[in-house]
């Protein structure tokens, strides 16, 4: 039982690092384009020229 007296804050704060890290993405754009890296796989290098 005296485990739980370390558990639940460790886990309480990854949980929020988790939460911090998710909403500094959105923040910082990273699913702005979801559909570009799909299509830019897939175009030839030589056709930008």
């Amino acid at each position: 039982m005296n485990v739980l007296i370390y558990l639940l804050p460790v886990a309480l704060g990854l949980g929020m690092l988790g939460l911090l890290a998710f909403l500094w993405s959105l923040k910082s754009g990273q699913y702005e384009d979801l559909d570009g890296a799909a299509e830019r796989i897939l175009l030839d290098a030589d056709d930008h020229d």
